[in-house]
């Protein structure tokens, strides 16, 4: 797929202010810990995350999305009326109905001729629904979309933590299944894109491809981020960077660059291991890449778009960089997405 007309506009986020890290997570797994035996300062080893962030008890989706909104834009300065789609992405919503995004869009006040719906992806929701804006953005239907989703862990790693130090059938085997939703964070992020007419920045984006390996769609369960989740993480680690080399290599064809036009890379935040399994199989430099599951862990479906707005707050893209979005999530779906940030220059190019 190729886009003419779409611009990556602006980006919103709220972060949560509680800090779990790995060693006070792990203090909390004391009974399970010496039930099993198992050394201390494993998770941050085995992960490479060091802390994640929840938002307070009692909060939900939606509220944290509407400002997370509101922040994307005032940040775009796109004006309410000129928002002709909404999408809520992520795993985590307020109810099953209606749709998270109708009281979003009811607090944001936007318009009634707003088209406004979820999008149930896994860690590609959010994705899934900037690829379901910018598609109407190109055919003309409408001149600007927001994407927003929040995700909170705290429920499903609590959860966890209760799960492992109360069930002594567990082993040291069937532990491992339970290891990912220990790696789970909290994270708001909303993105506007819009017709290249209104856009103040000229982030383009440009295209990209999909490819669906839903013969895996086992290896990673769960029947929400508030409550149980169940991966058998070696499988779909190696199942999903496989998947991820097929559809990097279709990515590269679709839009017509080799290796050395990527100028960046965010992928989705699983932690070091992922991510260098990933880079070596691709090919490409860990260097080119921005990552935050150090401090934020695994944020669902606002991983990979929260650390793309962290990045470019943090001055990672020049003018004119080409930028790859390397979205993997269960099921196993790849979503891989290219951005030109900013009106390219010779000296950037």
């Amino acid at each position: 797929m190729r886009y003419t007309r779409v611009v990556l506009e602006a980006f919103g986020y709220t972060l949560p202010e509680e800090v779990l890290t790995s060693e006070e997570l792990e203090q909390r797994l004391a009974p399970a810990y010496q039930r099993l035996r198992l050394p201390y300062g494993r998770l941050e080893l085995m992960t490479g995350i060091r802390q994640r962030r929840f938002y307070a008890p009692g909060t939900t989706p939606g509220q944290i999305s509407v400002e997370s909104g509101r922040r994307a834009l005032a940040a775009a300065g796109v004006a309410g009326r000129e928002i002709g789609a909404l999408v809520h992405g992520s795993v985590c919503r307020d109810y099953l109905e209606p749709a998270t995004a109708c009281g979003v869009h009811a607090a944001l006040g936007l318009s009634e001729s707003c088209l406004v719906f979820d999008s149930s992806n896994a860690c590609l929701g959010i994705l899934t629904g900037m690829l379901q804006v910018a598609n109407m953005i190109e055919l003309g239907q409408i001149r600007a979309g927001l994407v927003v989703g929040t995700e909170d862990g705290r429920s499903l790693v609590e959860n966890t933590i209760e799960r492992l130090n109360s069930d002594r059938s567990i082993d040291r085997r069937q532990v491992k299944q339970f290891v990912a939703s220990l790696t789970i964070g909290s994270g708001s992020v909303a993105v506007v894109l819009c017709d290249r007419e209104l856009s103040r920045t000229e982030n383009r984006l440009l295209g990209g491809t999909v490819l669906a390996n839903t013969a895996q769609h086992d290896l990673c369960q769960s029947e929400g981020l508030q409550t149980f989740m169940r991966t058998d993480s070696e499988q779909l680690m190696l199942a999903g960077v496989e998947t991820a080399k097929r559809t990097f290599d279709r990515f590269l064809k679709e839009l017509d660059w080799s290796r050395d036009d990527v100028d960046a890379t965010i992928c989705h935040q699983v932690g070091v291991a992922h991510r260098k399994l990933l880079f070596e199989k691709l090919n490409l430099r860990e260097s080119l890449d921005y990552s935050t599951f150090e401090v934020l862990g695994n944020t669902g479906a606002a991983a990979l778009p929260l650390t793309m707005a962290l990045a470019a707050e943090n001055g990672r893209f020049k003018p004119g960089s080409r930028i790859a979005m390397l979205g993997i999530g269960s099921g196993i779906n790849c979503h891989m997405l290219g951005v030109q940030w900013g009106p390219a220059s010779d000296a950037a190019r």
